[in-house]
């Protein structure tokens, strides 16, 4: 498989701090009509309900000036005396404002899970639609491993940017602002002072620190890529590793891998302990210069001894919220760079469009015309060179030739998975090109050569051309494609599971329920890509018989290896180096004694012919 990708993504190596930051915003921006949906009016609320409930919650800094000033009353009071109501009132409200505090996030939570996993589910399935829009190309040039952790870290932290940006990072600067104004009004403005220099400092070192450490954060994400990848690939390839004895080759691959990530987590977590300290030198150094001034004030007798519990605290329920504002901002960073690739992954522009206005195929008899084709994959590399042939509604044709000659390209032309370069390509007298891709598909059928199948029960995967039929639809389909009785042999029937890619089934197995998913979809074109050039020969003959019956009556495109399977097809192009060397049927084409005669003696001479 090719891994060189055309509809390139950007290293992180190769992006700019600034361009990051632009990337990073635009992603947000992506981010905001999922948070504040349009068509639900019910979400809306529950959002600005949330804001409310979180900035209400900024007035528990109240509670320490209310054990602050009950630690006052108490020191004025005589000993011995019953406790004055006003201490125990003071007593009271903070513990009702503690507790206020603590509901809150659980009120925040419940106003607010509801819009934040819709949001998430969104962006997951607008990514998932997304990347089964791009063309094969892409996808023959990306490994799914990697796509797929890719997608998921991306996705865990939506639901992590939503909540700290809108819930920590905005009450904190508010509550930063009530502990100033309180500080400056009931003390002085040098505890103001030291307090917003305290969180300016702690932010600024918090935001160039984690600037300094997102490369090991990127570094261990392309790690953790590369492993995961590697895993894939070689589970995908479990038979491969076994045919060759590879075990410990790809267990030493993966354990290199992981060592790689192993270093880069390491590093990442070293890093982090280093922020951590800073973050806490910083913090306990503005404590100790605004204590010592609250210290000072109460030996001269400005302020009361209860000031000392009331400011530390302050402090203290300062921090909490400023120290998980630290966490969040790292948080926030990495969140945004695990979502880089997501986001660049939606960016992808996709190869094959509608037209604005494209109509539906109006599908007819299902004629088929290839009209002076012409089609690369890479500019340097023609592959069909002025191709043209008609296939009559009903008929079938053939097309052989050498390996690489260009014949499957022509079945992935006619499924619209690549736009021609030159010439056109019609149904019924419909270019391809004008009408909608899923019209098209929905009129093609397709038999290939290497069946995989989705790892779920047979009938899930008969099913799969129509989810809607019924058992009886499905099981009409299997006797058709001869498996029925196969089926019903089974422990479980059609509710047997098939494996990994259809593992547990034999190549003709699966071959006859790719014809039943076929058949169940009853299209009017039909495209066999060498459907059983992988068989033995009984097996072959066996899965020819039901392929008469999928192909009876319908536009039929036989791409063979076996020249044998295709004798009685109405007629034969034979492809050579993207042209269209000879035409004609079996019988023409062995009169013409050129190239197709030439590879017929050859498989005739190693291989009994059956006609």
């Amino acid at each position: 498989m090719r891994h060189r990708v055309s509809n390139t993504l950007p290293e992180d190596a190769q992006e700019s701090t600034e361009s990051g930051l632009r990337a990073q915003f635009g992603n947000l921006k992506f981010l905001l009509p999922h948070l504040w949906p349009k068509d639900r009016p019910g979400d809306r609320v529950r959002v600005v309900l949330a804001f409310f409930v979180t900035f209400l919650g900024q007035l528990t800094i109240a509670a320490p000036f209310l054990l602050g000033n009950a630690i006052d009353r108490l020191a004025e009071s005589d000993p011995g005396l019953v406790l004055p109501a006003s201490v125990a009132s003071f007593i009271i409200g903070y513990g009702l404002i503690r507790l206020v505090g603590a509901a809150i996030p659980q009120a925040r939570e419940f106003l607010f899970s509801r819009v934040g996993q819709r949001a998430q589910r969104k962006v997951a399935l607008e990514t998932f639609r997304h990347i089964h829009s791009l063309s094969l190309r892409f996808h023959l040039e990306r490994r799914t491993g990697g796509l797929s952790r890719i997608i998921e870290r991306g996705i865990r932290s939506i639901d992590f940017l939503f909540r700290f940006l809108l819930f920590n990072i905005g009450p904190t600067l508010v509550q930063l602002v009530i502990v100033s104004v309180i500080f400056g009004l009931t003390y002085s403005g040098a505890y103001a002072l030291v307090a917003i220099c305290t969180v300016v400092v702690y932010f600024w070192f918090t935001a160039a620190s984690t600037e300094w450490r997102l490369k090991f954060r990127r570094e261990m994400n392309a790690k953790d890529t590369e492993a995961n990848t590697k895993a894939v690939d070689s589970l995908l390839n479990y038979e491969t590793v076994k045919y060759f004895n590879n075990e410990d080759f790809e267990a030493e691959r993966y354990n290199r891998t992981m060592k790689g990530y192993q270093d880069a987590a390491v590093r990442s977590n070293v890093s982090l302990a280093v922020v951590n300290i800073g973050q806490a030198l910083i913090f306990n150094t503005g404590l100790i210069v605004i204590l010592l001034l609250a210290a000072k004030a109460v030996g001269r007798g400005e302020i009361g001894i209860g000031a000392i519990t009331a400011i530390s605290l302050v402090m203290m329920q300062l921090y909490q919220p400023l120290n998980i504002l630290g966490f969040a901002y790292r948080e926030i960073k990495q969140a945004l760079i695990d979502m880089e690739k997501m986001f660049d992954l939606i960016k992808v522009p996709k190869e094959i469009v509608d037209k604005p206005n494209a109509q539906a195929l109006n599908i007819q008899s299902g004629k088929v015309e290839f009209r002076n084709v012409n089609f690369h994959y890479e500019a340097d590399r023609q592959i069909l060179k002025d191709v043209s042939f008609v296939v009559p509604a009903g008929e079938s044709l053939a097309i052989v030739g050498p390996s690489g000659s260009g014949k499957s390209t022509i079945s992935r032309i006619l499924f619209r998975f690549y736009d021609v370069r030159d010439g056109s390509v019609l149904v019924d007298g419909q270019d391809v090109k004008d009408v909608t891709q899923d019209s098209l598909r929905q009129s093609i059928g397709m038999v290939p050569q290497d069946t995989v199948l989705f790892n779920d029960t047979i009938r899930y995967n008969i099913a799969y051309a129509n989810p809607e039929a019924s058992q009886q639809d499905i099981e009409r389909a299997a006797k058709l494609a001869n498996i029925h009785v196969f089926i019903e042999s089974l422990p479980n029937g059609y509710d047997s599971t098939v494996g990994e890619r259809g593992l547990k089934l034999s190549g003709g197995e699966k071959q006859r329920v790719a014809i039943a998913r076929t058949i169940l979809k009853n299209p009017t074109i039909l495209i066999l890509d060498e459907a059983t050039s992988a068989l033995d020969s009984a097996t072959e003959r066996s899965i020819q018989e039901a392929l008469r019956h999928v192909s009876a009556d319908r536009t039929t495109l036989v791409i063979a290896h076996r020249l044998s399977t295709i004798i009685d097809a109405n007629q034969i192009i034979v492809l050579n180096e993207g042209r269209i060397a000879e035409h004609g049927t079996h019988a023409e084409l062995l009169a013409i004694d050129g190239l197709y005669a030439e590879l017929w003696y050859q498989q005739q001479q190693s291989e009994p012919i059956t006609t």
